[in-house]
């Protein structure tokens, strides 16, 4: 009978053991923060569908998707300003000015509704362009130019209408916020769109790299050719026609001009961009993952109401959510970097 022998354990094997350990380690963590708020979707999903029976439904599903759609539009225009290091404040203004626009020619030319609606995103695009000029040519800061674009289109918003929401629209001015297909609402259909879109376009070209690279090194990115005053421009035209047409299709769902509506839209896209992991320093982050922060965010939301939680405590864990999600990029860009 012969006794199992044991292999004797070198000091180089077991130093190579405790090296590769160290960096599993270390790998895990770095992939558990850059995927944790996929991590916390999940959690909160589980939490509130065994709080509430009303949560996992099929109708609540799709009015969390209904809630989002507004807010998805100005959130992956926010994500492409943001990439490039910018930022931009007067989304939720553009909203409420395209809304005016919209709802003041359908009064005036009911048989031209659509007219009135194409006019309003124009009005966006204008807007998106002379905040972008003012960055990228004149080089005001993005934070100054956009609150001043705030203030003003706000403004213009109150004097198309007199102050005054603007109501008595036809009930054709709604069409474009019931029109339904295979079950979906079309502001729903214009969210799925506008992601794959912009997917595509920050993934698979050239377009999308110049973004990242403008973002991530304005300086290198010119030496290299780019012409980095023309990304810029472009970003903020992009987002300010996103503003409006979500302007266009908030409108249409109240069937209303109001100008204060949108008030407020430009703090939750921003939340959304930065919970999604997108670096406030530009040159990180994906429209993947600004939609995922947007649908956490209208998922609290919502579970939230269910189970009947004040707005104010809702107000602190969103914060509380937002503030953990800055201090998670700024960690992952000390060790990344």
């Amino acid at each position: 009978m012969t006794t199992p022998t044991s292999t004797p354990v070198t000091t180089e094997a077991l130093a190579s053991a405790m090296s590769r350990s160290r960096f599993s380690l270390g790998a895990f963590k770095i992939f558990a923060i850059k995927n944790a708020m996929m991590l916390v979707m999940v959690l909160v999903i589980v939490y509130f569908t065994l709080a509430s029976p009303l949560f996992a439904t099929l109708d609540n599903v799709q009015n969390i998707l209904l809630a989002a759609a507004p807010f998805a539009l100005i959130a992956f225009g926010q994500t492409l300003v943001i990439l490039t290091g910018g930022i931009d404040l007067s989304v939720g203004s553009t909203i409420a000015l395209s809304a005016m626009i919209a709802a003041w020619w359908a009064r005036a030319n009911p048989e031209q509704i659509w007219i009135g609606f194409a006019v309003a995103v124009a009005s966006g695009i204008l807007v998106g362009l002379i905040n972008g000029a003012l960055v990228a040519f004149l080089r005001v800061p993005a934070f100054i130019a956009t609150l001043a674009m705030l203030t003003l289109a706000s403004g213009l918003a109150y004097v198309i209408g007199d102050g005054a929401p603007i109501n008595g629209l036809p009930a054709a001015y709604g069409d474009i916020a019931k029109f339904k297909v295979l079950g979906l609402q079309f502001p729903v259909i214009v969210m799925i769109v506008g992601f794959i879109v912009l997917a595509v376009v920050m993934r698979k070209t050239v377009y999308g790299t110049r973004i990242y690279a403008t973002g991530g090194n304005p300086q290198a990115s010119r030496i290299a050719g780019i012409k980095v005053s023309a990304v810029l421009l472009s970003v903020y035209v992009i987002s300010g026609g996103l503003a409006a047409a979500s302007g266009v299709l908030l409108s249409s769902r109240v069937i209303a001009g109001t100008p204060s509506l949108g008030q407020g839209y430009e703090l939750d896209a921003i939340a959304a961009v930065v919970i999604g992991g997108a670096s406030l320093m530009g040159g990180r982050g994906t429209v993947w993952g600004t939609l995922i922060g947007l649908l956490l965010i209208q998922t609290l939301n919502n579970g939230m109401d269910l189970l009947l939680v004040p707005s104010y405590w809702q107000s602190v864990i969103k914060g509380v959510l937002i503030a953990a999600a800055v201090a998670a990029d700024v960690y992952v860009s000390r060790r990344t970097h």
